[in-house]
């Protein structure tokens, strides 16, 4: 049979034929594609003087079937990998450096590119295509191509040792997580689950080849949701301490050498490139746009984070009646809800099952505010029985996209949650899109309901902002598709869409019983509703001790003949390090550990957050801006939805983030109801 990946797939909407693709396609399609797109750079060098359409058109048009394979294998990857899957990962990774390299790098293009540049006033070109050149052209300037012959040649070396090395760190993450999952064998040690949260972890334990008991599994994050519910304390501290100490543990799973060596090269590729850290090679493309206007806002944001989080530990300290861990937070942070508030998550779960979730929360919210429709289709393959697709229709009955669930955690997937688009929106290649969200929801045993957590619900709204950021996506150029926008911007859309799921609206259609089909009673959902702001001090803590400890690895720079406290050269013990940069970040806070310490940091070491973590709360002040802007207009009107999808989520990087931004608001973002909303006034 020839290759699946080497022509365009004839399902629906391009979908991969996921049927027809084996482990065995990959590598020869990433060598094939590879080989087609060097073959198309040289046409575009061999076309004749330097135009827009001969040169930058062209560019966008290359590279189809190396696209093809990337974006199937890369979604595969992390969200059902298989071992041949990971060899092949491996043997790509610096291939695809070396690739991209040798174009971007090329001098013979970057001429054309510099020569289309420096007259491009005068080239009469739209104002998608102007964005487009000036994009390709700084693109090709932070990727080196003005570097010496010398310094290009290192700069592809750092480049296919950093892919190595991320699919390394990725590799012995998903790993070590799952060897540290905590197997328990008396049932007992489980009080406080409830019956189907017991059921899923002997069905996961039956899944692991452990022949009876029960597995408790890891998700990415520090905080592990079952510690608000366990109350045998012991259990709770060996699963705290299993959760923490992932990376770090002197094995084969151990994160700690690729930790410092992918900050060294990180560091040293910023030198190589200008910039005195990797993190202002970073934001210097994002909206942020310096380093100090980052720290400047994570300083603000510290202290009075630090103060509620004391505040908060004193109030658990006095309800544990004993000194307080961090092992225990969780479980008497939901005391406190459940007496102070009247709110038990136990009590929650039975109203928030995931199907109706999903069809009355968050597809409703989008249909009332967008007008498209979803409709599931069951004829199409998929790379694992628990996906499923949707096909999305706008508000004229015109097809829009396809949207693909994949909500359970299994072995084989990386922790977290994510959006990725197997099919890129754009016109220039007539394609619409074809988005994928990605969750690890605990599947419970057959038969018996998906009963999710409050956070687990505002994960689904979060990610499903991703994907209407990627199916609302109605651009020429492929470079601009979708999700395609800063990092530190890219987060916006998704938060806005979590206002959804507290909207009496939308609760009250998705929060029923799933046994008696009752609604979430009135009372309870206002004390949910009032106990939103309880434990800002711990979230936003955790999350600044993150965003901190990723501009402390990322600040650093590299002197390999001096040293110093302020570079990579100087960092032998990388838990040590860590300790130190939130101490001196003013974020260490004894009983709050950071979201995620590095030897699990997969967004910044594996993920594409490098230097990039704090974007979510700086994305936060444009979505608490906006979530003002609803309530000014009417909230879940159609009006305002299409006013966003018009202005914003359709525009992707066509245009400049901020100027987007103003186009919808009128004005530039102000900070206080991000401040109002998180308890820091």
């Amino acid at each position: 049979m020839a290759n699946p990946f080497l022509a365009p797939s004839e399902l629906p909407y391009g979908l991969p034929d996921f049927a027809a693709i084996t482990d065995e396609d990959y590598l020869p399609a990433f060598e094939a594609g590879m080989a087609e797109q060097r073959v198309e750079v040289e046409e575009i060098l061999d076309s004749g003087p330097p135009t827009f359409a001969n040169t930058i058109e062209a560019l966008e048009l290359s590279g189809r079937t190396l696209d093809r394979v990337s974006r199937v294998f890369f979604s595969r990857a992390g969200a059902h990998t298989t071992p041949r899957i990971e060899e092949v990962r491996a043997a790509v990774a610096p291939m695809l450096a070396a690739h991209a390299d040798a174009i971007t790098l090329d001098p013979r293009l970057f001429g054309r590119i510099a020569e289309l540049h420096g007259k491009r006033e005068e080239l009469g070109l739209d104002p998608e295509s102007l964005r487009l050149l000036e994009r390709h052209h700084r693109d090709a300037v932070r990727a080196g191509a003005e570097l010496s012959e010398a310094d290009k040649e290192r700069l592809s070396a750092i480049n296919a040792e950093l892919s190595s090395l991320s699919t390394t760190f990725s590799a012995r993450l998903l790993a070590g997580a799952n060897a540290a999952a905590v197997h328990v064998h008396d049932v007992a040690k489980l009080d406080g689950l409830s019956p189907g949260a017991i059921s899923a972890a002997a069905a996961a334990a039956k899944d692991r080849g452990h022949g009876s008991g029960f597995l408790i599994t890891l998700v990415l994050p520090t905080g592990q949701p079952v510690l608000e519910s366990l109350t045998d304390r012991e259990l709770r501290r060996e699963i705290f301490e299993a959760s923490i100490g992932r990376g770090a543990q002197g094995d084969e799973n151990d994160t700690r050498d690729v930790v410092l060596r992918l900050a060294a090269l990180r560091a040293e590729r910023a030198r190589l490139l200008g910039f005195p850290s990797h993190a202002a090679y970073v934001i210097d493309d994002n909206t942020a746009g310096s380093v100090d206007a980052v720290a400047a806002m994570l300083a603000d944001l510290a202290p009075p984070a630090m103060r509620n989080a004391d505040a908060e530990a004193a109030d658990l300290a006095a309800l544990a009646g004993h000194a307080l861990e961090p092992w225990d937070w969780a479980f008497y942070a939901e005391r406190v809800r459940r007496e102070r508030y009247e709110v038990d998550a136990a009590l929650l779960r039975p109203y928030l099952e995931l199907e109706r979730v999903l069809q009355h929360g968050v597809f409703h919210a989008a249909e009332e505010l967008y007008g498209i429709q979803f409709h599931e289709r069951h004829d199409l393959p998929t790379y694992h029985p628990d996906v499923r697709y949707w096909e999305v229709f706008d508000a004229d009955g015109t097809p829009l996209g396809l949207y693909g669930g994949d909500y359970y955690a299994r072995e084989s997937k990386r922790g977290g949650a994510w959006m990725n688009a197997l099919v890129p929106q754009a016109g220039l290649l007539g394609t619409r899109p074809v988005v994928m969200n990605t969750l690890n929801i605990a599947k419970p045993a057959e038969g018996e309901p998906t009963l999710l957590t409050i956070d687990e619900v505002r994960t689904l709204f979060h990610e499903f902002g991703h994907a209407l950021h990627g199916l609302f996506s109605a651009v020429r150029y492929p470079t601009f598709s979708g999700t395609s926008v800063p990092r530190d911007f890219v987060e916006f859309p998704s938060q806005v869409n979590e206002m959804w799921l507290e909207r009496p609206e939308i609760l009250g259609r998705y929060a029923r019983h799933h046994g008696t089909g009752e609604p979430l009673p009135s009372e309870l959902l206002e004390k949910l509703l009032a106990s939103r702001a309880y434990g800002e001090g711990y979230r936003t803590t955790e999350y600044l001790a993150a965003s901190l400890l990723d501009q402390a690895w990322h600040t650093l720079g590299v002197d390999h003949t001096v040293g110093g406290a302020d570079t990579v050269d100087a960092v032998e013990d990388v838990l040590a390090f860590e300790a130190e940069a939130l101490r001196k970040a003013g974020i260490a806070h004894p009983l709050v550990p950071p979201r995620y310490r590095s030897t699990y940091f997969n967004h910044v070491f594996a993920g594409g957050y490098s230097a990039g973590y704090y974007s979510y709360i700086w994305s936060e002040v444009l979505d608490a801006d906006t979530v003002e802007w609803f309530a000014e207009n009417g909230g879940l009107r159609r009006e305002n939805g299409d006013h966003f999808r018009r202005r914003l989520l359709s525009k992707g990087g066509s245009v400049d983030a901020m100027e987007a931004y103003r186009a919808f608001r009128g004005r530039d973002p102000e900070i206080r109801p991000l401040l109002e909303r998180r308890n820091l006034t």
